[in-house]
């Protein structure tokens, strides 16, 4: 095995001796494989990609890299939608994807521990012959993993109801960028000192790899309902959800897809029984006791049909939700469709203004003659703009970015944030001035500073690089901010 140009032989054997033959990518187009995650445009080929299989090996490879001084990004499976895991300053990537055991179910205690690599739905597949489930749920959960998860705090339909990653998270076991093993896993429910766990949550990366995660899980309610709200418009399908939160019900899942989306879904793989003459579908999941689903399903039916939905379907059995659902996570992927790529834009926007900033959003990208498609969860003000484009056209690309800010700009002076669950990775650093001041920014660098002293755990991400008053004068000069690699 010829040694990559960054990485010395003598360091190639050493890490060959941690982690076996097996556990040591290189060559040009293994290694392109591991140059992006889920956000292709910006693109940067490790040197060496290294597999340990648990926290031990992942220690002794992380004292290794340290004392050679070689940036690290970490990776799970890829899936992210930020650049998070793209190695933007080269170096080694650093994959828990040998990391796929579930180490203990406990489910007297509704309680997991599992190495990072585990895949989410994995986990729930486990969990159910007890009759628990792991909540956060991405529409990547066939293939992301709970390390991943970690990592950005991932969210998920069905965490209208029950809360993003960082509340089900009970411990995590950390190695450090010099190999330190911190393990942060609680032994108490109210521990005392510094909440570490909560802290390393949505660090993206950036202070350690997590190699253990210790997580909750939820019993399987006693009935659940799917319901299927169909609108005319998007705007009316806004409509109803803006009204069925301020009538303080609680589904546990509220997700719109649009015409667009819907007509890719149906025209894939994915076909889960959409109505393609709809300008918009309203997917709602419904649970609890027997008593409490019956009533939140007839009031949800009644603020639709006030909101003007010409039909409300039940799903009329677990096979008929499979398939709704199954077709609302295999969106994104339905929209290879309409062209090669796909911008999925991540932004918050208060309840109360998510008609508006929808209609905001498509008018920006008819402007800028771009294909618009939503699909969103909607409960949570976590507006997923995705714009379909082909990213050999380079003018198309500078649109989409220029979309993606102008976007991300209104959801901000609205009173929302720049991401609800994908993060900020890349794609959204220098979006970070749009929120925060310099001072909250220098207070950020200390907290990174304090995990990773050297800064070479993936670096260039998450934190502006420039001054935010820089990044402000070149947004007025170009009309865009676009993160570079």
């Amino acid at each position: 095995m010829a040694a990559p140009s960054a990485i010395d032989e003598t360091l190639l054997r050493a890490l060959e001796a941690v982690v076996g033959a097996r556990g040591i990518v290189s060559g040009h187009a293994r290694l392109s494989t591991y140059a992006a995650d889920g956000l292709p445009l910006f693109s940067q080929a490790p040197d060496l990609v290294v597999l340990p299989r648990d926290t031990d090996e992942t220690a002794r490879v992380m004292a290794l890299l340290h004392t050679a001084g070689v940036p690290i990004a970490a990776r799970g499976s890829g899936t992210g939608l930020t650049g998070g895991a793209t190695p933007a300053a080269g170096g080694v990537v650093v994959s828990t994807a040998r990391m796929r055991s579930i180490l203990e179910l406990a489910p007297a205690d509704r309680r997991a521990r599992v190495q990072a690599g585990v895949v989410n739905a994995d986990l729930t597949t486990a969990a159910a012959a007890h009759g628990l489930f792991y909540a956060p749920d991405p529409s990547s959960q066939q293939a992301c993993t709970i390390g991943g998860n970690v990592a950005n705090n991932s969210g998920g339909p069905h965490c209208f109801r029950h809360g993003n990653t960082t509340r089900h998270l009970l411990g995590v076991v950390v190695v450090l960028a010099d190999g330190e093993v911190l393990d942060l896993v609680r032994d108490s429910n109210d521990p005392v000192g510094l909440d570490l766990v909560g802290n390393f949550c949505g660090s993206e990366g950036t202070f350690g790899i997590v190699t253990e995660v210790v997580v909750k899980l939820v019993p399987v309610p006693e009935r659940v309902e799917t319901l299927l709200a169909l609108f005319t418009d998007l705007d009316a399908a806004c409509g109803a959800v803006s009204d069925l939160i301020a009538q303080r019900l609680e589904p546990s899942a509220i997700e719109v897809l649009d015409r667009l989306t819907i007509e890719a879904v149906e025209a894939s793989v994915y076909a889960a029984g959409y109505p393609v003459d709809a300008g918009a579908v309203v997917l709602c999941d419904v649970e609890g006791t027997d008593e409490e689903v019956e009533a939140i399903a007839t009031d949800l039916v009644r603020i639709a049909e006030r909101n003007g939905a010409f039909e409300v379907r039940r799903a009329a059995d677990a096979a008929e939700r499979k398939r709704l659902w199954a077709g609302r996570k295999g969106a994104f992927g339905a929209m290879g469709r309409v062209a090669p790529d796909l911008y999925v834009a991540d932004a918050v926007v208060p309840r109360t203004k998510l008609r508006e900033l929808v209609r905001l959003a498509t008018e920006i990208c008819r402007e800028l003659d771009l294909k618009l498609a939503n699909v969103f969860h909607a409960g949570d003000g976590n507006l997923h703009p995705n714009i379909s484009y082909d990213r050999r056209d380079p003018d198309e690309v500078r649109r989409v970015l220029l979309a993606g800010t102008r976007i991300l700009e209104a959801c901000v002076a609205a009173g929302g944030s720049i991401t609800g669950e994908h993060g900020v990775g890349l794609e959204k650093r220098d979006h970070m001035c749009a929120l925060f001041g310099e001072d909250d920014l220098d207070a950020m660098r200390d907290v990174r500073r304090a995990w990773d002293p050297s800064g070479r755990l993936n670096p260039d991400k998450l934190l502006p690089i420039r001054r935010c008053s820089e990044i402000h004068a070149d947004a007025v000069t170009t009309e865009r901010v676009v993160p570079s690699a």
